[in-house]
């Protein structure tokens, strides 16, 4: 700053309000200044502005893979709203693993992030109390936090989605439907779950274990469930499925036991006819428009800016109880829900 100083002809003062976007230069001077930045190559110390000021202008999101792109959306909303207050977001995965999880969210308090959004893999967060007691901040989105943590938390209408997902599938004439979904230790499968079961259970219809299907949404996994639910007595006519990759497995695996005589048939562009069976997928895909997919769409940027904003907000001074905010979903026709039975329901 003393080279710059020196450059611009301007006192040490000077460079500090030009640097720092305070008041009191004027617009000849504050150009001359920067003209000066701009040639010597002169970058803030950041570290030493931490020193100062006690806060990083950082915060840290964990979520469960950034390569999913449910998580991608929420994460590129975290990060729009981030920068426009002026801060930095450092974002790691956890692989669903709780234990991955803490590493990270402790490594991130340890940078001395100034608050983390977490999309929790774990159950219990009493590991948090420490990080709470020196002023972090936290918010949970997608999923509610575990034991011993009481905090902020961002969730979707998981339970009323699946449904109105097996609604909209009744309301076509259906009556075996499956539910292909993530591992039961996931507060969303589990919520997605109680959403189909309670859909049964207003139309009249039993609960069949035999047509839920639930695990990691591997292809081999996926494909193995739905042959053996195809083959079984009374297979089902259609399908609810429980997250966006989940569907996609099932669509390739649709189509692996799809004979050539008997691929889909396209009209339009779209996929209109899966092999007779009729799909509507839990979040919306990319692709799933062309596809013809019908999908419960949530709004995973909706989920990551509303996260941000309370995160924010708690890290402006908000001292009042834990909030609980809970986003709705919809519907999106677009043909593969629309199907109706082919096979006899009785």
């Amino acid at each position: 700053m003393n080279d710059v100083a020196a450059a611009a002809g301007v006192a040490l003062k000077t460079v500090s309000r030009v640097v720092n976007n305070e008041p009191g230069v004027n617009i000849v001077t504050a150009e001359r200044v920067q003209a000066a930045i701009d040639r010597l190559g002169y970058r803030r110390n950041d570290s030493a502005r931490t020193l100062r000021s006690g806060r990083t202008a950082s915060i840290g999101l964990v979520i469960e893979d950034v390569a999913d792109p449910f998580y991608s959306g929420l994460s590129r909303a975290v990060e729009d709203l981030a920068l426009r207050q002026g801060y930095l977001v450092f974002t790691g995965s956890s692989g669903e693993d709780p234990s991955r999880e803490r590493e990270l969210v402790l490594a991130f308090c340890a940078r001395r992030v100034d608050g983390l959004i977490i999309v929790p893999a774990g159950t219990d967060h009493g590991y948090l109390s420490p990080e709470f007691d020196a002023g972090i901040a936290a918010v949970f989105a997608d999923r509610p936090p575990g034991t011993g943590c009481d905090a902020d938390a961002v969730l979707c209408d998981n339970a009323g989605g699946a449904q109105s997902g097996v609604q909209h599938l009744i309301a076509h004439g259906h009556r075996r439907i499956a539910f292909f979904a993530d591992s039961p230790a996931i507060f969303t499968a589990i919520e997605r779950l109680y959403g189909y079961r309670r859909a049964l259970a207003a139309a009249g219809l039993p609960y069949d274990e035999g047509l839920v299907a639930m695990g990691p949404p591997d292809q081999a996994r996926v494909q193995a469930d739905l042959e053996r639910l195809l083959s079984a007595p009374g297979p089902p006519t259609a399908l609810l499925t429980g997250n966006g990759r989940t569907t996609v497995a099932i669509l390739r695996a649709l189509t692996a036991l799809t004979a050539l005589s008997s691929m889909p048939v396209r009209h339009g562009g779209r996929l209109t006819d899966l092999a007779g069976m009729a799909v509507v997928g839990f979040d919306d895909f990319e692709l799933a428009d062309v596809l013809g997919i019908t999908v419960v769409a949530q709004d995973p940027s909706g989920l990551g800016r509303t996260a941000a904003e309370l995160l924010f907000r708690r890290m402006s001074g908000d001292a009042g109880p834990p909030r609980r905010v809970e986003l709705p979903t919809r519907i999106i026709e677009r043909g593969s829900g629309e199907i109706p039975p082919r096979r006899s329901c009785d």
